[in-house]
Order: structure tokens, then C-alpha cells, then sequence
């Protein structure tokens, strides 16, 4: 049943430097599930039993938590070819520290924790190099949040958006950005309530500092965006 999701799995960071014959044979080893889920349908939710490192095969899904208050706060969006569980599988938490919910239909191959983290009978020629895309993946990941943590530590509203467009534009290296959130997942991802994140966005553009339709964004001031960063 594997063979069918080949090309996805072989994309897959976690993956990275090991020939599709050996995924194939890896993948016979360590059993994963593969599971359906459809748009809104939650793949995991925060506080079950961990027991499994996700990997989207096909669709999108948001990481979220809830804070002290009850709100939602995504943590992170994953996309096809995306990792979630990998920060925990060596750790002694026994429990999933946050929500994983499917932004649309999706596709998830689970692989056991245990299988993983070096309790593989067979110790097979390939296990050191999933050890080390695993060991990198958990690298870039608290990368991510150390910049999760960044956002947070922005205290006014423009700085935050500013900042965020600034990351953006230097990632796609054009003033014209397509965002990989929506309103909601975004005002969620800088902590901000949707309604203020609008009326500010909307100031910014009555400024000429941006134009934006939707998730299309265009850049028409870098310089006043940089000090507005700053903010």
C-alpha cells in the first residue's frame, strides 16, 4: 500500500538523502498508518496519548494551542510534505502538546515513535540517516519557534503585521507576496484579534505603505515598512 504514496514520502525532509527502494523497504519496517482526514476534522488533539510522528502526504493542517484564556493561537502551518510530533519523540512526554486540524481534506502517514527513536529490531543500513534528517528537522523546527517566540515579544499591532511582511518579502524576494495564511490564521499566528489586525492592515494600505486583496499582498513602501518594524 506504500508504493502509493512513494513520490510524497520521498519528498519529505525526513527522507532526504535515502533512495526510493530503501523508503520502500524503510517504510515496510516501521509500519506507519496512513490515515484520511477531511476539511475541519482534527488529527490530533492536544493532551491525547503521543505515539507518532505525523507527516502530511496531501492537503494542509494548523498546529494550535489554547492560552490561559480559552483562545486559539496557531502555532504553525503545516503543508504537504510537513512534519508535526517531531519536537516530542525523543522527550519523555507521553502526551500531544497541541491541536493538529485539517485546513482542508488531508492525507497523514503516521510513523511509531518507537521505531523512530532507535527500538527498531532489524537496525537497519538506513536508520543513522533517518536519525540525522530527524536531528535537523527538530533543529529548524525550534528555529521557528524561537521566531514564534520573537512575535510574541513585539508589543505594538503595526510592528508585528510590518515585521511579518518583512519576512515574507525577503523569503519570496518580491514586494509581491502571497501569504501562506488567511486572516484568521494569521491574527491567530501574532497573537492579535482578527477585527484590530484588519482596521490596522487597512490604515497601513490608506498610508500607501501596502495594497493587498485577500492573501495578495504587494509591498509599496520597504522603507516605511522597516521602521514600522521597529515599532
Amino acid at each position: 500500500m506504500f508504493e502509493k504514496y512513494l513520490e510524497e514520502v520521498s519528498k519529505t525532509s525526513l527522507f532526504q538523502g535515502i533512495e526510493r527502494v530503501d523508503i520502500l523497504a524503510m517504510l515496510n519496517c516501521l509500519k506507519p498508518r496512513v490515515c484520511s482526514y477531511n476539511r475541519n476534522d482534527y488529527i490530533v488533539t492536544g493532551g491525547d496519548p503521543y505515539e507518532s510522528v505525523g507527516i502530511v502526504l496531501k492537503g494542509a493542517a494548523t498546529v494550535s494551542k489554547e492560552n490561559a484564556e480559552g483562545n486559539r493561537i496557531v502555532m504553525t502551518l503545516l503543508k504537504q510534505g510537513d512534519i508535526f510530533g517531531e519536537i516530542i519523540a525523543f522527550s519523555s512526554q507521553m502526551n500531544w502538546p497541541a491541536t493538529v486540524q485539517a485546513q482542508e481534506t488531508c492525507v497523514v502517514l503516521f510513523l511509531p515513535r518507537g521505531k523512530i527513536v532507535g527500538e527498531c529490531d532489524r537496525m537497519c543500513s538506513w536508520h543513522r540517516t533517518l536519525i540525522q534528517n530527524f536531528l535537523r528537522v527538530i533543529s529548524e523546527r525550534a528555529m521557528m519557534l524561537n521566531k514564534k517566540v520573537e512575535y510574541l515579544t513585539i508589543k505594538s499591532m503595526r510592528g508585528k503585521i510590518s515585521t511579518y511582511l518583512l519576512e515574507q518579502y525577503r523569503r519570496e524576494g518580491d514586494v509581491n507576496i502571497t501569504l501562506p495564511l488567511n486572516r484568521n490564521e494569521l491574527s491567530d499566528f501574532l497573537n492579535v484579534s482578527r477585527p484590530s489586525m484588519s482596521r490596522e492592515m487597512s490604515k497601513m494600505k490608506d498610508e500607501g505603505i501596502i495594497d493587498f486583496h485577500f492573501t495578495a499582498v504587494k509591498i509599496r513602501n520597504i522603507e516605511g515598512l522597516k521602521h514600522m518594524s521597529a515599532l
